[in-house]
């Protein structure tokens, strides 16, 4: 049985693919959080205005608000939960971007879902940035799956 790491956490999994959104919560509930997902930009921004979380973990891509619209939003509020922004896009403007907007965490699909969860337990804790040395190791680790 798997350490529960995140017991007594939200977490908020925001992707609009329906089978990426499962297989993190799945992997995130086995930590012992609550898991809320959303499909789209605007059920997540309403998720947060509704929801105490302890932490996101957001798409770049999504339908009817982006990511980045997203986070703009999230780190609008007062004491903004961390976010992992998880994304295709390898390009580095896009990351540079959501860094200037506050993210924590910028990983790169495909994420080995141990990695993801990792991050997650690690900002939970600490609530601090994760290095950027951390952010080159996460990107070079995948799921052959």
């Amino acid at each position: 049985m798997s350490e529960t790491r995140l017991e007594g956490k939200t977490i908020l999994i925001v992707d609009d693919d329906e089978d990426i959104r499962s297989s993190i919560a799945l992997t995130i509930r086995a930590e012992g959080a609550n898991v809320v997902t959303a499909g789209d930009g605007i059920e997540a921004i309403s998720l947060c205005q509704h929801t105490r979380l302890d932490a996101i973990i957001l798409d770049v891509m999504l339908p009817r608000q982006s990511g980045f619209l997203v986070l703009e939003k999230i780190q609008e509020m007062s004491d903004p939960p961390p976010v992992v922004m998880v994304t295709a896009n390898q390009g580095k403007r896009h990351m540079t971007y959501a860094e200037n907007l506050g993210v924590k965490a910028y990983l790169y699909k495909p994420v080995a879902l141990q990695r993801l969860v990792d991050t997650v337990v690690e900002l939970c804790q600490s609530g601090k940035d994760i290095e950027e040395s951390d952010e080159k190791t996460i990107e070079e680790v995948s799921d052959p799956d």
